[in-house]
């Protein structure tokens, strides 16, 4: 069966505002994170309720690794944690799942869980979800970049041979739809160097609640304000 065209097929998330939802609770900042990673988990039920094919979630960025050591480390644990849930539970549930980014800077343990993750679940179809790992939408443009160059000099191609399409299929999406619906909350009113040639025709839906608040309504209305716009691929 068709998707209804009012309803997105890859809907893509900056999930913003772990921090200052555990300031606003008056608990640790950390407990935010772990929050934020649990929201993930009721997104992706959601999402195959409802019907999306494909997300993606901006989970660390590459400026993230500014961040103090501690915070970092914290972050590496539940990296870990998330994607042990995946090989356990969202496998069970038919989601497949694959890691963009630079995923060589990330310690050798969540390297293999990530390959793991991508290999056990490759034939899954219940819903295909990207988690972006040390992403930047700039690298990754760099990236594709430099992999055409490559091949340009080694004669695999030629520069008439560049295209969009042939552009797109050097990213780290490649082979997944550019995002329909594109989701951020907290209020900020940015892309932050996320899926910068993806979203080039995608719809800006901006949410004021923080990312663990982010509830089923919220969806809901991010859906149904997408669901009334007329989607213009050009001026």
């Amino acid at each position: 069966m068709s998707p209804s065209p009012s309803l997105p097929v890859h809907v893509a998330f900056i999930m913003d505002g772990n921090r200052r939802w555990a300031v606003a609770h008056g608990v640790p900042k950390m407990s935010g994170h772990r929050r934020g990673i649990d929201q993930i988990k009721d997104v992706i039920d959601m999402a195959i309720e409802i019907g999306i094919r494909y997300v993606t979630f901006f989970i660390f960025s590459t400026e993230n690794w500014r961040r103090t050591k501690e915070e970092v480390s914290y972050l590496m644990d539940l990296f870990r944690e998330a994607l042990r849930n995946v090989l356990q539970e969202q496998h069970k549930k038919g989601v497949r799942v694959r890691t963009i980014g630079n995923i060589s800077e990330f310690p050798e343990d969540i390297q293999r869980l990530s390959a793991e993750a991508e290999q056990k679940t490759r034939h899954n179809t219940a819903l295909y979800a990207q988690l972006a790992l040390s992403y930047g939408g700039r690298a990754e443009i760099v990236y594709a970049a430099r992999s055409i160059a490559q091949e340009v000099q080694e004669g695999k191609c030629c520069l008439e041979d560049i295209t969009e399409e042939s552009f797109s299929a050097h990213l780290f999406t490649a082979g997944v739809p550019d995002p329909d619906l594109f989701i951020r909350t907290s209020g900020e009113l940015r892309l932050s160097n996320f899926l910068l040639w993806q979203l080039a025709y995608t719809e800006l839906v901006f949410i004021d609640k923080h990312w663990p608040d982010f509830s089923r309504e919220e969806f809901q209305r991010a859906l149904s304000i997408y669901a009334g716009r007329q989607r213009r691929h050009g001026l």
